[in-house]
């Protein structure tokens, strides 16, 4: 079978050399021979790529030997797939996907075989409350105490490196608007202040929102696709506050809807709102500035907007 990347990828791995991150295209190259070197091992009948799909992997549904439905998942290396492995071995299928055969090591890294969800059903698809507190009930789940000795990054380490691109593009002349870095400056603050504190361990999924919660069978809902990290959870809930941004900002109610939004999801799951809405501030400035610089311009303008309520 021709292992073809969906075009979302495609341009996920475009952005990734404009960014100046090296390795997409050597990983692009490589990957028809590592898709089918993977599936081989495994005895895998493979049925179809998944598409859309993600913008860091190739997601193929597979059936397993016995028939099992199963999905095989390829990540280059600056998506940190080792780490989404260690983070679901440690969930166990606990509010996530399932991690099968947690210990294979026979080939390279970057392939990681799940259970099959329905990948075509997201909390996404219910209405927006309704979509919003099942995300937040299967996040809570997540936050656990990460294992001894772990390899995690952390919140200060993963957002010490976002400042730096945060500041570097608040200073460049690249005509993305005198309230950049105005913006920039309010969240790096906000960074700071959140910092200064005895820092919270709990391991968060990183990257959590409601296209990353999928339809299961021996759960309803399940979290897929971790970015893990170490850190507070208002951290984690942080990204799910602004999710179906383009609908906040159409609305003519958006600033207030972000308000009520960040306090209802604060008080539901028992984290401080004003360090939730702190850190929704920095990753929607950070994001935002991230959008701009590799070219999505409407994302970036949406995010920044969006930003600016808070």
């Amino acid at each position: 079978m021709a292992f073809e990347p969906p075009q979302r990828l495609l341009r996920a791995l475009g952005e990734t050399r404009r960014s100046g991150s090296e390795g997409a295209d050597e990983w692009l190259e490589r990957l028809p021979e590592t898709a089918q070197q993977a599936s081989d091992l495994r005895e895998l009948t493979v049925e179809r790529v998944q598409a859309p799909g993600g913008r860091s992997s190739l997601v193929v549904l597979v059936r397993r030997a016995d028939g099992t439905p199963a999905v095989l998942k390829l990540a280059p290396e600056r998506a940190r797939p080792e780490s989404e492995r260690a983070a679901l071995a440690h969930w166990d299928g606990r509010g996530a996907v399932r991690l099968l055969d947690p210990d294979d090591t026979r080939d390279a890294h970057g392939v990681l075989l799940l259970e099959r969800l329905h990948p075509d059903m997201s909390v996404r698809s219910l209405p927006e409350a309704k979509a919003l507190l099942e995300a937040a009930g299967t996040l809570r789940r997540l936050w656990v105490e990460p294992p001894a000795g772990h390899v995690f990054e952390t919140v200060a380490e993963r957002t010490g490196r976002q400042a730096e691109a945060m500041r570097a593009a608040a200073t460049a002349e690249d005509g993305a608007g005198a309230e950049v870095p105005a913006l920039v400056d309010a969240a790096l603050a906000a960074r700071d202040e959140l910092l200064a504190g005895p820092p919270e361990a709990r391991l968060l999924h990183g990257t959590f929102r409601q296209s990353k919660v999928l339809a299961g069978e021996r759960a309803p809902w399940l979290a897929v696709g971790p970015d893990p990290v170490v850190g507070e959870c208002a951290f984690d809930l942080a990204r799910l506050v602004r999710d179906r941004v383009e609908d906040l900002i159409a609305s003519p109610s958006g600033p207030s809807i972000t308000r009520r939004r960040v306090k209802r999801l604060a008080e539901s799951l028992d984290v401080d709102q004003e360090r939730l809405r702190g850190w929704t501030l920095f990753r929607a400035v950070e994001s935002g500035v991230r959008a701009g610089r590799v070219g999505r311009l409407r994302d970036a303008e949406l995010l920044l907007e969006f930003a600016g309520w808070l």
